[in-house]
């Protein structure tokens, strides 16, 4: 056998033996462009508050009437309808989405007849014929119950139909999406085991078909907190309808649509960070490495600034 040399590069002395090699000095790249990037952007953020500062604005009001016992009602009601309509959206979107996959004409006729009218027709449309609904049936009477429509088809009612019918449209697409996403030996497994086609699709498809169906899901429940605010349209007491009212009075109307937009934004973010680690929790078993939660993002952002700072001092 012949012994392995170390290669010493020409014009170089080899290092005396016993002595470790000299460390290797990294020096981290200078990212001038991130700077460039973060002076603009401070500098049109400050371009625009200045702009606002100088509008005729009462800022006093906005943090006045923020925690308003009218406001507060408003945004309870606003939770409550996204979340009852988003619940009667999830459960038409899974029989709609099952009734479209069925091998049955009729059942699957209906439910693309479905989706195609509510996904087809703006929802503000919607929610005026069901707010309406008394224009054509002045009662409603159903054998065993009989009332006045105007008295059936409250503000509540009417939004959560208008909603809640929209978005089982959209569900059942998402929905859909997700169940063919399942690989159709896993089906053929079940049936051969001898579970029932029930059985199947709530134990074995729909578990695997949620690491699709949850992003998306997601999405439109954020979208749905802030399209409830068509509900207005039908008189229902929801967050934008207190800040009119407020607004009706104080005159303060500019004012009342910044806390609403507020109270909006506190709304989409904390349910943006639910979402987010709703989607981290069904993704372990389909990624080797999950993504960054937000805390771990902001200290790696952090550390690479520590790190730009100390490349430009070297």
């Amino acid at each position: 056998m012949t012994d392995k040399l170390d290669k010493v590069p020409a014009g170089a002395s080899p290092a005396p033996a016993g002595v470790p090699p000299e460390a290797i000095k990294a020096i981290p790249v200078r990212h001038y462009g991130r700077w460039v990037a973060g002076v603009v952007v401070v500098a049109l953020l400050a371009l625009l508050g200045y702009a606002f500062s100088q509008g005729n604005v009462r800022w006093a009001t906005v943090p006045e009437k923020l925690f308003d016992s009218t406001i507060l009602s408003g945004l309870w009601h606003t939770i409550l309808i996204s979340v009852a309509s988003m619940a009667l959206g999830l459960v038409l979107g899974v029989l709609f989405a099952v009734m479209r996959l069925s091998k049955n004409p009729v059942t699957s006729s209906v439910a693309w007849l479905y989706i195609w009218v509510f996904r087809g027709t703006p929802v503000y449309v919607q929610l005026l014929i069901w707010f309406s609904l008394a224009l054509i049936f002045p009662v409603f009477n159903i054998g065993f119950y009989k009332d006045e429509m105007t008295d059936v088809m409250t503000p509540f009612l009417a939004a959560l139909l208008g909603l809640g019918l929209n978005e089982g449209a959209y569900m059942a697409e998402i929905v859909r999406a997700g169940i063919q996403s399942v690989d159709e030996g896993q089906t053929e497994a079940s049936h051969a085991l001898g579970m029932s086609q029930a059985k199947t699709m709530r134990r074995v498809v729909l578990p695997q078909s949620m690491r699709v169906i949850i992003p998306p899901t997601g999405n439109e429940f954020i979208n749905m907190l802030k399209t409830s605010s068509l509900v207005v349209a039908v008189q229902y007491p929801d967050l934008l309808r207190a800040a009119q009212d407020i607004a009706s009075t104080s005159f303060a109307v500019m004012e009342m649509f910044f806390v609403a937009s507020i109270w909006y934004l506190i709304l989409t973010s904390v349910f943006s960070v639910g979402q987010f680690y709703l989607e981290r929790h069904y993704a372990r078993g389909s990624l080797r490495s999950l993504p960054p939660t937000p805390w771990q993002k902001i200290k790696s952002n952090l550390l690479s600034l520590r790190s730009d700072q100390s490349g430009g001092a070297a």
